[in-house]
């Protein structure tokens, strides 16, 4: 069965799909009302237990459709304690980098905040035996998980997957281009047959469908036309401007008051630290975020600028994909990606559930040849500024 934009109901309510209350009232307390599409269209069916290839790109709200799937069997299907072994949680979401796991972790406590289900997340970057002490000493409802550390505890017998009732796969297109496709099959071969999967990407390769049709048992398909942010969600500009002008440029953009909460992407690591430091002599308070920071700098790093505590975030796209913080003004690339896709997942950290943002980009000498694909990828032109000269001054 395949469901397309074409039969999205839109105006499908939460209250209307028959939710423990429970998990009813954390849906209210979170201001969610109406369903968006992925929602409404994968809801109906994986309530009822069937399996799912969705096809829907970070900001749909696919993560609450298959926590509330989750979350809504674990409730109705409670066992007993004294029945339960520790190391062997009931569902199993594995996602391909930590942000994106932890970010899973954090809305699932959020819609879980009236339920007493313990959810924990084991990736890599953290401490190892601190988790295995807390997976060997509780039982676990929904575990979280990056493929390398869950196999860590695989591998080690700290955890067991023969009890898993549902199974996520969390942007496989993802994981595939990351080369986590082997770990991830070594986990799927781990749970039981008699499992619900559910499996998501934002594109399907040959390769993606060939998996999904391999780890899934009759599933119905829901196929949200791509969607690569109209201009009416995020205002997108690109600077035309010499690349010795970059910085003076981003310094003098920064100083508008409405540039309140700002994401500075660069391409390199060595080029987001000289950045930041450069912020900082103008008296912009920044930090920054690169693969090179441990994990637990990286995610401190991250709620303090959920927090507020400093306005400019500066990152690789380690901070790309599956980073949640709302409230971003606008996105800078400061360079250019040389994939259209990674335009997309970058920019789509602003204008987030139907705010508007500001995508600014700044194309030189260096990196310009790439705006005929990228207008090509996202089939409109972008407009192009060339910058007045106070803006360089």
């Amino acid at each position: 069965m395949t469901v397309s934009d074409q039969t999205t109901d839109n105006a499908v309510l939460f209250s209307s799909l028959n939710l423990h209350p429970k998990l009813e009232q954390a849906i209210r307390d979170l201001n969610f009302e109406r369903c968006t599409p992925i929602q409404g269209q994968t809801l109906p069916h994986t309530l009822q237990g069937a399996d799912l290839i969705g096809q829907a790109q970070t900001g749909t709200g696919k993560t609450a459709a298959f926590l509330i799937t989750i979350l809504q069997r674990l409730v109705s299907n409670p066992i007993l304690t004294e029945e339960r072994f520790s190391s062997e949680p009931r569902a199993l979401v594995v996602a391909p980098t930590r942000e994106l796991a932890l970010q899973i972790e954090k809305d699932a406590c959020a819609l879980a905040k009236h339920l007493k289900l313990n959810i924990i997340s084991v990736i890599g970057g953290t401490q190892l035996d601190r988790q295995r002490r807390k997976l060997r000493d509780e039982a676990v409802d929904l575990l979280i998980a990056t493929p390398g550390r869950l196999l860590d505890h695989l591998t080690s017998a700290d955890i067991y997957l023969d009890q898993v009732e549902v199974l996520v796969l969390d942007e496989a297109d993802r994981m595939l281009d990351m080369g986590f496709i082997p770990d991830v099959k070594r986990i799927v071969r781990a749970t039981p047959r008699e499992r619900q999967t559910l499996l998501f990407s934002a594109t399907f390769s040959e390769d993606i469908k060939n998996l999904a049709r391999r780890w899934t048992e009759e599933p119905v398909e829901v196929m949200l036309a791509v969607d690569h942010l109209p201009a009416k969600t995020v205002d997108q500009r690109v600077y035309m401007v010499e690349s010795s002008a970059k910085r003076k440029l981003l310094v003098n953009l920064l100083k508008d008051s409405e540039t309140r909460r700002v994401i500075v992407f660069c391409n390199r690591r060595d080029e987001t630290r000289s950045l930041s430091e450069a912020l900082n002599r103008h008296s912009i308070k920044n930090e920054l975020i690169s693969g090179e920071l441990p994990q637990q700098k990286r995610l401190k790093t991250l709620e303090r600028f959920r927090r507020g505590d400093f306005r400019v975030l500066v990152a690789t796209d380690v901070a790309g994909r599956g980073l949640h913080i709302d409230g971003v003004t606008h996105v800078v690339n400061y360079n250019l990606p040389d994939d259209p896709e990674d335009y997309v997942h970058r920019i789509g950290r602003t204008g987030r559930a139907g705010a508007t943002g500001v995508s600014i980009s700044f194309a030189c000498e260096d990196d310009s040849f790439l705006i005929p694909e990228l207008e090509k990828y996202l089939g409109h032109e972008l407009a192009l500024i060339h910058p007045d000269d106070d803006l360089l001054q």
